[in-house]
């Protein structure tokens, strides 16, 4: 037992290694953040706004041991190509490598019926969302991945695998976000892993419209009765970038209480 126990604590260990994770200044984002540096990397992290950024970061040192040398804060426009090359190229330079991309940061501008939805406000989903993540991923290509390997994770959402309604644009970002997840685990592979997690609500800012003042109700339509926490996808995603899951790649892993099981999105 004990060497089965040892096994599986070194294949979860990810000492030695560099994240960047966009968004990572709060909700999933940080939880994700808090996850690799707890089981050893060095994480970069970035958001758009710089006193939450530097907030989370200080945070982020004081709860992991020689957090203070493994993170690294970067305010950053994950839809500015140039804030994604200036991001990469600064991990690299900073900690020597970048083995893993976690593309977290997301935007939802557009609520309600299509036929009604502003273009803008769509482009900026996709753009975010989807063309964002690619353009990091191309980034930490040149700069170390596509000589030395690693592993990505993209964020989805249940809203990509079943239609919604109220978030459809978003859905559709996600849905389109899968599929890219996909094509990049064949194009990439052996040496990148490529996955995606899709969570269904869970309770941070970024989704406090879909519950707030009704958690109870939306609760009782997942079989688990309860909605998720940021923790719940950061061991998911910890799980997916470790060599416990060297043989996955091009899955979408759903993080959703069994809500998907029932036949709806609550």
């Amino acid at each position: 037992m004990s060497d089965v126990t040892s096994t599986t604590s070194e294949l979860s260990d990810l000492t030695g290694r560099t994240a960047i994770v966009t968004g990572g200044s709060r909700g999933i984002g940080y939880a994700i953040a808090a996850e690799l540096l707890a089981r050893g990397a060095a994480v970069t992290i970035t958001a758009r706004k710089p006193e939450e950024l530097t907030a989370a970061a200080e945070q982020l040192a004081a709860g992991a041991p020689d957090g203070d040398k493994r993170v690294l804060a970067l305010q950053s426009n994950v839809g500015d190509a140039t804030s994604r090359h200036e991001t990469v190229a600064t991990t690299v330079e900073r900690f020597g490598s970048l083995d893993i991309l976690v593309n977290n940061a997301g935007a939802n501008p557009v609520y309600g019926a299509l036929m009604e939805a502003d273009l803008d406000g769509v482009r900026k989903i996709f753009d975010i969302n989807v063309v964002a993540g690619l353009g990091f991923l191309q980034e930490a290509y040149k700069a170390w991945m596509g000589e030395h390997g690693g592993a990505v994770v993209n964020l989805a959402s249940t809203a990509g695998l079943r239609s919604t309604g109220v978030i459809a644009a978003y859905g559709s970002a996600k849905a389109a976000l899968i599929r890219l997840t996909e094509e990049l685990a064949w194009q990439l592979g052996p040496k990148i892993r490529v996955n995606a997690v899709a969570p269904a609500v869970v309770k941070t800012k970024f989704a406090a419209a879909l519950y707030t003042d009704r958690e109870e109700q939306v609760a009782n339509a997942y079989p688990m009765k309860r909605l998720g926490t940021p923790e719940d996808v950061a061991r998911l995603v910890g799980f997916l970038v470790s060599d416990a899951a060297s043989w996955i790649t091009g899955e979408t892993v759903r993080v959703d209480g069994g809500v998907l099981s029932t036949g709806s999105l609550g």
